[in-house]
């Protein structure tokens, strides 16, 4: 069922919230609330994404956009019903009240439960101090929907807050599971670190901190012509090099110390996939914190090393 509601406001969409549910029977059994803000051109997408990581936890979705119509008005629709999981409230702002959207989401949140924010494109440098953001006990950006993601993956670890995260950790999981197996598997000492990259990838900033912040090692971060995303980690041990490599954006060459080179999956996600997994986990996540803060020490690094320099 999809309901519109044009020029309305919060008490208005809870009635017609009301109305449906006892039209078409569904039960109001729904684990958290998401606010997901994305510019126009990403609404179909984000769509999509909520629809997917519905199926998974079914949730009130609140799904923010600013229109261009004249006139400060707020146009709601709602889907719900079978073929929805849990509740979609589209809600697009026009005129003034694209400033005062955080008024219009408050009083539509689920009592006691809790809320994840999500920005499926450009997000605000501090998460944290968003009207919308405070909503939230978790707030999920993405660095590679911004112009310039290194410069935006560093500014979301300068002012990273408690429940913060960003999307290039959870595009790092099968990296981060294959390389812990890997040390797991073949313990020696590590003497050197590298990591190599597409051009602009936020993801390689990531992983090298964290790399860092494990292992205690100061990490060689390169960028290269050739493949897409992260292409290679190189740990140098005292026992030979533990190398995985990918070009293709599927799968990886690995090879360790008296090993042949084998094939293993390690394929590029959809978005859909991110976020629901992201959804998996509601608490802190201690470690992507202290990634982060050694991602910040490794900018300070080198901003001090350019300094020296001039």
């Amino acid at each position: 069922m999809i309901i519109t509601i044009p020029d309305t406001n919060a008490t208005g969409i809870h009635m017609a919230l009301v109305e449906a549910r006892h039209n078409i029977g569904v039960a109001s059994s729904m684990v958290f609330t998401m606010i997901v803000i994305a510019e126009a051109r990403h609404y179909d997408r984000a769509l999509a994404a909520c629809h997917d990581a519905g199926r998974e936890h079914p949730s009130r979705i609140i799904l923010v956009t600013n229109g261009d119509a004249d006139g400060d008005r707020v146009d709601a629709e709602i889907r719900l019903g079978e073929e929805v999981p849990g509740e979609i409230i589209s809600l697009r702002f026009h005129g003034e009240l694209t400033e005062h959207r955080a008024s219009v989401v408050l009083p539509l949140l689920l009592p006691d439960s809790p809320v994840v924010a999500w920005w499926t494109g450009k997000a605000p440098d501090k998460p944290g101090e968003d009207p919308l953001g405070k909503l939230a006990i978790r707030r999920i950006t993405d660095a590679m929907g911004s112009p310039r993601p290194l410069a935006a993956i560093e500014r979301r670890a300068r002012n990273y807050c408690p429940g913060d995260t960003d999307l290039t950790w959870t595009r790092l999981t099968p990296w981060r599971a294959l390389l812990a197996a890997a040390l797991d598997s073949y313990p020696a000492p590590i003497t050197a670190v590298s990591v190599e990259a597409a051009p602009n990838n936020a993801a390689s900033m990531l992983l090298s901190a964290w790399l860092e912040d494990r292992l205690g090692v100061q990490v060689d971060r390169r960028e290269g012509d050739k493949g897409i995303g992260v292409t290679n980690v190189t740990l140098s041990t005292t026992k030979g090099d533990i190398v995985i490599a990918r070009e293709d954006g599927k799968t990886a060459t690995f090879s360790a110390p008296g090993l042949s080179r084998r094939q293993v999956a390690l394929r590029r996600r959809e978005i859909n996939a991110l976020i629901t997994e992201e959804l998996r986990r509601l608490d802190v996540d201690d470690i992507f914190a202290s990634a982060m803060r050694t991602l910040v020490e490794r900018c300070e690094r080198r901003d001090a090393e350019q300094a020296a320099t001039r």
